[in-house]
């Protein structure tokens, strides 16, 4: 590894983390960080390309004859923690902690991808093309990120060989999440019909609601598995339309987050909870399948001898929605992810870009 190289990217990284921390970039609202990235590559001499909000780019010796691996983050956020007592977007270094709205998630990540891809730009005779991608929306699982991209053409050619594999930016500590589970989101609802809450009359929806809402609680999924764990189920919001404190509700509303294993589809998650519960239960979405890479795979054997550790992660990412084979790893603690006067370690972004230059190099010579 050239450390003089590996000295001036790393920099560079961390002075782009900071510009992009300045802008807001809240998920369908990443144009002015996008544009970010943009002059940033030009800078650079990289050619890019842009749909919608999300950024891209191909090293300079792209065959099409090899095989590519995607280097993919995020460059959107959620909304500031209502916790925060520092300004989100004051991208200020303290005691060796960059702080900011996004640093962590998935920041961090996102620039030490893009310098791990700068590292090999210009190499002679790769055995993998490198393409790096910044996608937008990814906190809202929207269909304008990578799911875009994997719909446009120049883009989806880029990966038609058989070896073509991803590797996703997320917090994991640098440990190899092999796969994650799939997220399931219902917006459920209990009708019942109005009455006056002094008299016996009317039939409550929220008592209906209610038993619902404890089968949730109670209900266990019989296949566990062995890298992912059990089916978990939490209910996480309820509302009736009452104003009035003396009305019945006629109709309870409530959401319910499921994350599923690899051991069951959406649509047996959701025939179970139909068969058990009397209320209306509607799906938001059953794009955000469980996916897994097995552990024999190149990039993740290059892991493993590199001392990291394989998981099964309990977070769903734009790893879902990536038809290759993907790994999810990055620097950083999940637990600063979304959290108040959020902060990534400056070794942590430092230990990220030399991490994935080895695991590109260890994948490389033995893939």
């Amino acid at each position: 590894m050239n450390k003089d190289k590996l000295h001036i990217i790393t920099a560079d990284a961390i002075s782009l983390l900071q510009q992009l921390i300045a802008i807001p970039s809240l998920s369908k609202k990443e144009d002015k960080t996008a544009v970010c990235l943009e002059n940033f590559l030009t800078a650079k001499g990289v050619a890019f390309h842009r749909l919608q909000n999300n950024v891209w780019a191909g090293n300079k010796k792209f065959d099409a004859s090899k095989p590519t691996v995607l280097l993919n983050s995020h460059h959107d956020t959620v909304p500031a923690n209502a916790a925060y007592t520092r300004d989100p977007h004051l991208a200020t270094i303290e005691d060796g902690k960059l702080y900011g709205l996004g640093s962590t998630d998935a920041g961090a990540s996102l620039v030490s991808l893009l310098a791990a891809f700068l590292y090999f730009d210009e190499a002679e005779d790769l055995p993998y093309n490198i393409v790096w991608a910044a996608s937008a929306e990814e906190e809202i699982s929207g269909k304008d990120g990578i799911e875009k991209l994997f719909v446009e053409e120049n883009f989806k050619k880029l990966f038609l060989h058989a070896d073509s594999f991803a590797i996703v930016g997320e917090p994991t500590q640098l440990e190899l999440a092999i796969a994650e589970k799939g997220l399931l989101v219902l917006d459920c609802t209990a009708h019942g019909r109005a009455g006056h809450a002094a008299r016996d009359e009317g039939e409550n929806a929220l008592y209906k609601a209610m038993d619902a809402i404890d089968w949730f609680r109670k209900y266990r999924f019989e296949n566990i598995s062995p890298v992912l764990g059990p089916v978990k189920m939490t209910v996480t919001s309820i509302q009736t339309p009452n104003k009035a404190h003396n009305v019945i509700p006629p109709a309870c509303s409530f959401v319910a987050d499921i994350r599923i294993n690899e051991l069951y589809t959406h649509e047996q998650i959701l025939d179970t909870i139909k068969q058990h519960v009397n209320i209306e239960v509607m799906p938001r979405s059953t794009r955000m399948r469980s996916s897994s890479i097995d552990v024999n795979h190149p990039v993740i054997k290059a892991g493993i001898s590199l001392g990291k550790k394989t998981y099964g992660s309990p977070t769903t990412s734009d790893k879902a929605l990536i038809p290759l084979p993907s790994l999810k790893c990055g620097p950083g603690f999940s637990g600063q992810s979304h959290s108040a006067n959020e902060f990534v370690a400056v070794s942590d972004i430092e230990e990220g870009v030399a991490f994935y230059i080895s695991l590109l190099e260890t994948t490389f010579s033995n893939g």
